[in-house]
């Protein structure tokens, strides 16, 4: 058995916007048989999320977040490019870090411990793959802080005074701190 229900979030709290602007409906299907799994899909232009129906009500919305970010970040075009970076970059160093730029910015898939990295010497940053399927402010306050980091390449007074310039770092930085937990759990076999 199961029953179909309008998700009890609105949308605007679940993810970024797709790359056209316009946001998807998202469905939300629980089902008794279902015992361990949820999953996240499109069908018929929305996102359809079906969950087993013994997850509490109060774990649901985050459990919907998650998932509705993952589909969204495998949506075609939706990973962003090298290229992608250096114009988002770009932006925020021109509304948070004084315009400055780095020598360059990409993804990486060696960074297991750490979400980003800048040489600040060389001009260099580079971003954890593993940030494709974070939200958007939560990516943007990681670049203004590596961004941060060729004005100060220490996490000094100063350092952080241009960081947190960016409005949601302490957000971003807590969020973080949860994403990373939750994948050590997951890595470790955890529930």
């Amino acid at each position: 058995m199961s029953t179909e229900t309008s998700v009890g979030l609105r949308h605007d709290q679940l993810s970024p916007p797709p790359a056209d602007g316009g946001r998807p409906e998202i469905v939300v299907r629980t089902s008794s048989r279902r015992r361990k799994t949820a999953a996240a899909f499109w069908e018929h232009g929305r996102i359809v999320v079906v969950m087993p129906a013994h997850v509490s009500p109060s774990d649901r919305p985050a459990l919907v977040e998650w998932l509705v970010t993952r589909v969204l970040a495998r949506r075609p075009g939706a990973k962003a490019t090298d290229g992608a970076l250096e114009t988002r970059a770009a932006a925020l160093a021109d509304r948070y870090v004084d315009g400055v730029r780095p020598a360059s910015i990409r993804w990486v898939t060696n960074q297991g411990k750490r979400w980003g990295s800048c040489t600040a010497h060389t001009g260099e940053i580079r971003l954890s793959h593993r940030l494709r399927l974070v939200p958007e402010w939560v990516l943007d306050a990681t670049i203004v802080h590596e961004l941060a980091h060729l004005l100060h390449p220490d996490h000094s007074a100063a350092f952080h005074a241009v960081a947190n310039r960016y409005p949601r770092q302490r957000d971003a930085f807590l969020f973080l701190e949860g994403y990373s937990l939750g994948l050590h759990t997951a890595a470790a076999g955890g529930p």
